[in-house]
């Protein structure tokens, strides 16, 4: 069996020394040296290049959860599985973050340090837990993992997808039809949606000025779904109170960029989940050895949805 791995700005060694070891039995090399034609290419953010030198024979393993940078090579091949990480260590992380970014809203801790700030001790009226209501914007393995996270917290949760899930303690909203109604139950806003050219922009004005008075948007899924104008407009207004933000549409966030001085905006550097080497390297080498034994595999990506 042969392995092509591509890892730019990572430690390659370390990912080849734990596919080695789990996948004994397997050739593997690290790009730019790549054989004609690996069994597998296992790569993240490739370039164009890699895909005209070299022909992986059955599948094309994505080291991440998101797939948009890979689809957008040109030089992809069309008929060859893609195969993305579904979790992987990510989902425990990212419910940390959100958990982290939702209680800090609940209890105005935003609020308490301007005022430690001017020295003044006002003790707030506590937000009733009732009317603080938590959407998650995508409900696919990350949004489920946050809402078990924040479920004992007791906060209403609402979830909303292309198509209606049920989780028990978690009201589904499905579809354009209920996007509405779900914005506006939601004082934090979470996005875990996938980049997709339907979901570029989703979080606009038009969207943000139908979540209530007051509320919060956390984004951990990419930055290309914000518009950043809309969103500091909403948060200069009043409008929204803060947001919570780990993604950007240019990644390192510009030093220019207004959010980094926003009075409102609390900025991350892609920091909600970071990929576990061991993690990572247990799921796709169990894809593989299904892959090899002709039985289905999880994480196929459907190339007309983008994710």
């Amino acid at each position: 069996m042969k392995i092509l791995l591509q890892m730019p700005g990572r430690d390659a060694e370390s990912w080849r020394a734990a596919l080695a070891a789990a996948l004994p039995e397997a050739e593997i090399a690290i790009w730019p040296v790549a054989p004609a034609d690996p069994d597998y290419a296992l790569v993240w953010r490739p370039p164009a290049e890699l895909f005209t030198r070299v022909r992986a024979v059955k599948a094309i393993f994505n080291l991440g959860a998101g797939v948009d940078a890979l689809l957008a090579v040109p030089t992809l091949p069309r008929d060859l599985p893609i195969i993305r990480l579904t979790d992987a260590g990510m989902a425990e992380q990212m419910a940390e973050y959100v958990t982290l970014a939702t209680l800090r809203a609940y209890r105005e801790m935003d609020a308490y340090a301007a005022q430690q700030r001017d020295a003044r001790w006002l003790p707030r009226t506590r937000l009733a837990k009732a009317g603080f209501g938590v959407g998650l914007m995508g409900f696919g393995v990350l949004g489920q993992a946050i809402a078990r996270a924040l479920a004992p917290f007791g906060f209403p949760l609402a979830s909303w997808s292309r198509t209606r899930k049920s989780i028990d303690g978690v009201t589904s909203f499905a579809g354009t039809v209920d996007l509405r109604p779900f914005l506006k139950m939601a004082h934090v806003l979470v996005c875990t949606l996938p980049s997709t050219p339907e979901t570029n922009g989703i979080l606009g004005r038009h969207t943000l000025s139908q979540l209530p008075q007051g509320a919060h948007v956390v984004n951990i899924a990419r930055g290309d779904l914000v518009v950043d104008a809309d969103l500091i407009e909403c948060l200069d207004s009043g409008h929204l109170a803060g947001a919570t933000l780990d993604v950007f549409r240019a990644e390192p966030l510009p030093v220019d960029h207004a959010f980094w001085h926003h009075p409102r905006v609390t900025v991350t550097p892609h920091v909600s989940a970071v990929t576990l080497i061991s993690e990572s390297v247990a799921q796709v080498a169990a894809g593989i050895r299904r892959i090899e034994n002709g039985q289905t595999v999880t994480g196929v990506v459907d190339r007309r949805r983008g994710y």
